[in-house]
């Protein structure tokens, strides 16, 4: 459509073309999150389906050369992603479950994982590059809407528990499953299986990862007593340094950047730099996403021409959508039964864990840039059609386990004395205990009482996210030293006056 536009501005240079195409890539973006808001969708659906009508089957506003040209957007969106998975990898969480996380983590991760690949392999003969990565993938899981779902109903229990350690170990086994199968698909492709054509990515891996450990604990060092907009500085600087070794050695730097993220966050207890990172990340991962959408392949969806079994491209993405929701549900159900979880938490966990967008998009990325040509593009699209999927049900599946496990509703309340709830008792008890209070202790729950509800009319009024949060106090910190700057330098010059 703008193909005489974009000759003319860049008859000389590409340089404007590129520019408004990563304009029109972000304002499409940022109004596509305005219809999924109405619709209650995540944001990562709107940005998949805004790519898919930027790209070159519907409107064609993205040259196809600028897509290309933004690679090295996947592998910066994936450091990002898999940092902040670092951040629920957290050892206090884990051992509160300990090895029975562990135990429901390989059950549902890895029986997704096995009946996939008998569907694709030996039922459909899709061949083994193509089925033994997909299989790996579809161990993977989406913490961000888990973890959102949870904060926007205030669950708690021992079903989220465990549904925090399994969501921080479900991508572990991802991550570790698909670096096997990439190194098995590379094998394949070439001229037969050697040890050294699997060990060797496996050993580049494990290289990642040990310095993903020594980066976190260098972040730690250089953390101490910086300034706000430093930290920011300092934390990007590391993730893209270990997206270069990756790249330079042809491994996936998401290990690495996880391994950094859980030592960091397990070191310092500081989760205010993942919540800045995640307000300063959006535009990087809203290219990602629009960049995915646009090298979305629709006509391969009905075409069965790529396809030596006959089988549309569209009913391999709908069996892998079912398949893999039933592999999470039975692995999850069995895991539980083996660890003798309570009836609860067997019952429903499984539904908690559908959601599947950011890592396995990012992972759907980097095995078509390996597996390359016509089988790279269909594995992306298989990802991302059934990615918006499970992005449209993912949510409220995990809404309704937490809701039928009671982590929130009327059967988590703490009951009170006499079959009263916990409000109503205290509700009583509240005059009583006032007269009895000292002046001190007074002040005390006036000034706790003000602030409750300074708060309540903060919600009210407009409701920050801890990130916005995160990002206005370094914003703050900034403005209070450049006027502490300003300040110092105006004395300085009076006294040379």
């Amino acid at each position: 459509m703008f193909d005489a536009f974009y000759d003319r501005i860049g008859a000389t240079s590409h340089v404007p073309v590129v520019i408004i195409s990563v304009a029109i890539m972000l304002l499409a973006g940022f109004l596509g999150t305005r219809i999924t808001k109405l619709l209650k969708l995540p944001n990562v659906t709107a940005y998949i389906l805004v790519g898919i009508l930027l790209g070159p089957y519907c409107f064609d506003l993205v040259p196809a050369y600028v897509s290309e040209g933004m690679d090295f957007i996947s592998d910066i969106a994936l450091a990002f992603i898999a940092f902040s998975v670092g951040e629920y990898f957290r050892f206090s969480t884990l051992r509160k479950n300990g090895m029975r996380a562990v135990v429901i983590t390989l059950f549902e991760a890895l029986l997704a994982s096995v009946l996939v690949f008998i569907l694709t392999y030996f039922i459909l003969g899709l061949g083994l590059p193509f089925s033994i990565i997909l299989a790996a993938l579809a161990s993977a899981t989406a913490p961000a809407s888990t973890m959102m779902t949870i904060r926007q109903t205030h669950a708690r229990g021992d079903f989220v528990d465990t549904l925090f350690s399994v969501v921080a170990l479900d991508d572990v086994v991802g991550l570790l499953a698909y670096s096997v199968a990439v190194s098995v698909a590379l094998a394949s492709l070439g001229n037969g299986f050697s040890a050294s054509a699997v060990l060797l990515p496996i050993a580049w891996n494990l290289v990642m990862i040990a310095v993903g450990i020594g980066g976190g604990f260098l972040l730690k060092f250089l953390m101490a007593k910086r300034s706000t907009d430093n930290r920011l500085i300092v934390s990007v600087a590391l993730l893209f340094a270990l997206c270069g070794l990756g790249a330079a050695v042809d491994v996936s730097p998401l290990l690495g950047c996880m391994a950094m993220g859980t030592v960091y966050i397990n070191v310092s207890g500081d989760d205010k730099l993942f919540k800045q990172l995640n307000y300063f990340s959006p535009p990087i991962l809203l290219l990602f996403f629009v960049k995915s959408g646009i090298g979305f392949d629709l006509g391969s969806l009905v075409s069965t021409e790529r396809l030596a079994t006959g089988v549309p491209l569209i009913a391999v993405g709908a069996l892998y959508f079912v398949v893999r929701l039933v592999g999470k549900y039975a692995g999850a159900f069995a895991g539980c039964a083996v660890m003798k979880k309570d009836k609860k938490v067997r019952n429903y966990l499984g539904m908690a864990l559908a959601p599947q967008a950011g890592v396995a998009i990012g992972l759907a990325a980097l095995g078509a840039r390996v597996l390359g040509g016509e089988m790279g593009e269909m594995l992306q699209t298989v990802i991302l059609s059934s990615s918006i999927l499970y992005e449209l049900v993912g949510p409220a599946l995990a809404k309704l386990s937490l809701y039928l496990s009671g982590s929130f509703g009327k059967e988590n309340e703490t009951p009170a004395p006499d079959g009263e709830t916990q409000g109503e008792a205290q509700g009583e008890a509240r005059p009583a205990a006032a007269r009895k209070l000292s002046r001190e202790e007074e002040v005390a729950a006036l000034k706790e009482r003000l602030q409750t509800i300074q708060k309540e009319l903060a919600v009210k009024e407009y409701a920050r996210s801890p990130e916005e949060e995160a990002f206005l106090e370094a914003t703050e910190a900034l403005e209070e030293q450049t006027s502490a700057g300003a300040e110092y330098n105006r004395k300085k010059f009076i006294n040379k006056r």
